[in-house]
């Protein structure tokens, strides 16, 4: 299958999914439906586990050889990741990326899909069922979203730039102070909301950048790419491009251009944290 016909197929496929086993359970949830897993904020619904069980056979049989690397099928098993190390085709999942948002009835989640090889990302996908928006991108063909292709731009002179960070209720005190550094002139932070359409906002052109600081790939795989391939650029705060195995040095931005990743990262390299300094739980 070439390469235009499987981002086809897969575009086909993350719909039918989420028309079949998200969408009629949005604002439907039962409460033995929804459960947490590492916390109060991390929530987990049905829909998330049927989603990415339909989405993991159908995804393999697209791709003969691949293997699935999936949020909850993660969970369930850490060693799931180690995939993304493998030589074998890998589709990066996240079947309901804004798992608190879906459960509050709003709006503000996606499906996210993307595909890479040794580490190389290929094919991006990302799907908004409350809102019908669909993106995707391929490596070096270009980015779209409901047809139309994206050039993300550069912001505009003068103004501050528009960056959205991990969101509070999901940092540590350590990781809350590398990211206070955002607390500047010139720049307009705010907490994020799904990472998926966050990197879909940067390549539209409608913010400046995303500025996290973990490193789960199915959070920012299918974004990364769709933000290159709109023209943007990402980079980690040493400097190099984000590895989806992880090992990264965080904090990591995405942006509109070059020069504002630049201007990011020149600011995160501002805080230096003693090697010794406390940290603690994540806190809300």
């Amino acid at each position: 299958m070439d390469a235009e016909e499987l981002v086809k197929r897969v575009a086909e496929a993350v719909r039918r999914v989420a028309a079949q086993e998200i969408l009629p359970r949005w604002r439907q949830l039962a409460t033995h439906e929804v459960t947490q897993k590492s916390g109060p904020h991390d929530l987990v619904t049905v829909a998330d586990r049927e989603a990415e069980r339909v989405l993991t056979a159908e995804l393999l049989e697209l791709l003969p050889g691949s293997v699935v690397v999936g949020e909850e099928a993660v969970h369930d098993d850490p060693t799931v990741y180690a995939a993304l190390e493998g030589e074998a085709p890998v589709w990066i999942v996240d079947p309901v990326d804004g798992t608190r948002p879906f459960v509050r009835g709003e709006t503000g989640f996606c499906t996210l899909v993307a595909l890479a090889e040794r580490g190389e990302l290929l094919g991006s996908w990302t799907h908004a069922p409350a809102t019908g928006l669909f993106a995707h991108a391929w490596r070096g063909a270009g980015a779209y979203c409901d047809g139309a292709r994206l050039a993300a731009g550069s912001p505009a002179p003068g103004r501050p730039l528009r960056v959205a960070h991990s969101h509070p209720d999901y940092t540590s005190p350590r990781q809350k102070r590398a990211l206070s550094v955002l607390n500047t002139e010139g720049v307009a932070p705010r907490p994020c909301g799904a990472a998926g359409l966050e990197y879909l906002a940067v390549a539209r052109g409608e913010s400046d950048a995303i500025v996290f600081d973990w490193e789960n790939a199915w959070d920012h795989a299918a974004g990364l790419l769709l933000v290159e391939e709109a023209g943007g650029a990402q980079a980690t705060r040493s400097g190099e491009r984000f590895r989806l195995a992880g090992a990264n040095d965080v904090p990591f931005t995405a942006a509109r251009d070059r020069a504002t990743a630049d201007r990011l990262l020149a600011l995160l390299r501002t805080h230096e944290e003693p090697p010794d300094a406390p940290d603690g739980p994540v806190a809300a």
